[in-house]
């Protein structure tokens, strides 16, 4: 097995079961495209080339790190980011400016509406290469 080392990436900080999400990659046809959209939508910033990756730190020690992947389609996949309340409006707010429909359901089949799950506010929402988004106020309840 080769180890590359990122001498930028910050060392891991162990929680109470000592494993912790640190990145995980978002597969696109143009990185810098995905990445300014979901960004601008959820109020951060792309950071600086990584590699071949372009990262969004995600502020609890995860990032998601944009990959290009131009010669075969991107399988869409599903991406939840717990938000604050006070802070989903105006994530809303930039969907409607960035002209994307928003959907109270993963199935989008109920446009321009919001979810009221588990006593919070959510809604789903694809990026430019479809995968399924999400922002939500409250994480859900398992049993």
């Amino acid at each position: 097995m080769t180890h590359h080392q990122y001498p930028d990436r910050q060392q891991p900080q162990s929680s109470a079961t000592g494993v912790q999400l640190n990145h995980t990659a978002v597969l696109a046809t143009n990185r810098q495209r995905s990445a300014e959209f979901i960004a601008t939508i959820l109020g951060l910033e792309v950071g600086a080339p990584f590699g071949p990756f372009l990262p969004i730190d995600l502020g609890n020690g995860v990032t998601l790190d944009y990959y290009e992947m131009r010669e075969e389609p991107v399988q869409p996949q599903h991406y939840a980011f717990l938000v604050p309340e006070e802070q989903f409006d105006a994530m809303i707010a930039r969907l409607e400016a960035a002209g994307a429909t928003y959907y109270a359901d993963p199935r989008h089949t109920e446009p321009g509406q919001i979810n009221t799950l588990f006593g919070g506010r959510g809604a789903y929402f694809e990026d430019p290469d479809g995968h399924n988004m999400e922002i939500m106020t409250r994480p859900y309840i398992r049993p």
